[in-house]
């Protein structure tokens, strides 16, 4: 199981979140483009708090070279994956010549692949969709698989549908090109060797059940981000760890402990890191009211234990 990496949502202070909730699930990084790294400040990309273990550093480039070098720092930092990003269709990615448009190239995406693993101990992965525009043609994507493992790479993660690079925003692009699971399933027939991960519209624990029975791995985006105590279950479900005696009071708290904490670390505010938790009371009695709480913007002046306090008090008063 992983939490898919998600721009704008999965930075330090939501893996820190998710990772409360589940202690064996993968987490993934938001993308990280190689030159944010190469030519702007690498601690504030690449910090991240030791109890997120694991946890994967998404990349986006397209030169090699490059993506060593910053393959070599994710590793230095301590990431326990490095993955590089062929799936993202957005323009402004496509400028960068990265992202899905690479599914194209897939010569050049074995090239960085190849000087990533000649550079870290760690496993290099790639995520990437089933085709572009309107392709839809498997063997499309089983040679880019092909190619792309011959240069080192034995985890592929498949966002099961085709990015459309004209016409679509990146939301559309996850809706309207429709989810052809088969296509992945049929990856693994041909592939058994290696590690086939699924990705793109599963949102229910006998969906990931199912996958399962065909696939080595599930990574969930959307769902695990918005109804988080999702997550609270994957141990005893999917690693056979014991049942937890984890509480959504106990995970608030927690996440109290380390609002201060960065607050005094680095004067970070509560309230960017409180946006990740709203989903926690998700179809509780109340829940709203607390959310109000937590995501008002007048009360950002405020301790997180005083905010705290008074969502306590919102939901009290909604029982």
């Amino acid at each position: 199981m992983s939490v898919a990496p998600m721009m704008d949502w999965t930075d330090r202070h939501c893996r820190y979140f998710h990772r409360l909730l589940s202690r064996h699930a993968l987490l993934y990084t938001e993308m990280v483009t190689s030159g944010a790294l190469l030519h702007g400040d690498v601690a504030r990309h690449l910090q991240f708090n030791p109890q997120e273990h694991p946890v994967a550093l998404q990349l986006g480039g397209s030169e090699p070279t490059d993506l060593a070098h910053c393959a070599a720092l994710g590793a230095q930092w301590g990431y326990d994956e490095i993955n590089l990003n062929c799936g993202c269709p957005s323009e402004r990615v496509q400028r960068g010549a990265f992202g899905a448009c690479l599914m194209a190239e897939p010569q050049l995406v074995a090239d960085c692949v190849k000087a990533m693993v000649d550079v870290v101990s760690v496993p290099v992965t790639v995520k990437h969709r089933i085709g572009i525009d309107k392709t839809e043609s498997y063997e499309f994507v089983r040679d880019f698989v092909g190619q792309v493992s011959e240069a080192g790479c034995s985890t592929f993660i498949v966002h099961a549908r085709n990015a459309w690079l004209k016409g679509l925003s990146p939301k559309e692009n996850r809706e309207l090109p429709p989810l052809r699971y088969e296509m992945v399933h049929r990856l693994k027939r041909d592939f058994p060797q290696l590690t086939i991960v699924i990705n793109g519209g599963i949102t229910t624990h006998a969906q990931v059940a199912e996958q399962l029975e065909e696939l080595d791995g599930v990574m969930l985006g959307r769902e695990a981000y918005h109804n988080p105590w999702w997550l609270a279950t994957w141990d005893e479900a999917f690693y056979g760890a014991a049942a937890s005696d984890l509480s959504r009071e106990r995970v608030e708290e927690q996440m109290v402990d380390y609002m201060t904490a960065e607050a005094s670390q680095h004067g970070t505010s509560w309230y960017a890191i409180a946006r990740h938790m709203l989903g926690l009371r998700h179809g509780l009695p109340g829940a709203r009211r607390w959310r109000q709480v937590w995501s008002d913007h007048r009360l950002k002046t405020l301790p997180a234990r005083q905010v705290w306090q008074l969502a306590q008090e919102a939901v009290s008063a909604t029982a």
